[in-house]
This record gives C-alpha cells, structure tokens and sequence, in this order.
C-alpha cells in the first residue's frame, strides 16, 4: 500500500509526503530521521492520508498537494476528517 499524508508540525506548517509504510514513516519523523523539514518542527502528526496502488500515484499526488495553497491543503483535511 503507498500512502500520500499530510503532517501538521509542531509550529503549524504542514508537510507532505508518500510512503509504503505510513506507521513507520510517522515515527521517522518524530525520531528526527524523516526529512529534513520536520526534523527541526517536532512533533509531527497525521492530518490527512489518501492510499494509492502504486508508487507512482502516490508520488503524483504528493505533488499535486505541494502545488496546493495552504488554505486548500487545510479544506482537503477538513473534508476527510476535522484538524485536533
């Protein structure tokens, strides 16, 4: 299964990536070993994930989320489940 999420970092930004392993993805990020970005806004949380057949859909939809706005980032996790 590959996943496409969105995290909500500790400062309020939010980050997206893909992975075939969301479980141990997340605790990368919260250990400091995910990326860059989220090393130095931790904690990280789940906001948001779609799942894909294929590596490449999840990548393709990585990318279309980093095109987004904010504001449209933040409708999409609303539409799928309320923000804590």
């Amino acid at each position: 299964m590959n996943v496409t999420y969105i995290l909500k970092c500790s400062d309020g930004t939010l980050y997206t990536g893909w992975t075939n392993d969301i479980e141990k993805r997340l605790k990368a990020h919260n250990e400091g070993k995910g990326a860059k970005y989220t090393k130095s806004r931790r904690p990280v949380k789940l906001v948001y994930f779609e799942t894909f057949e294929t590596r490449q859909e999840a990548m393709k939809r990585e990318a279309a989320i980093k095109r987004m706005k904010k504001e449209d980032k933040l409708r999409l996790i609303l539409q799928k489940r309320p923000l804590p």
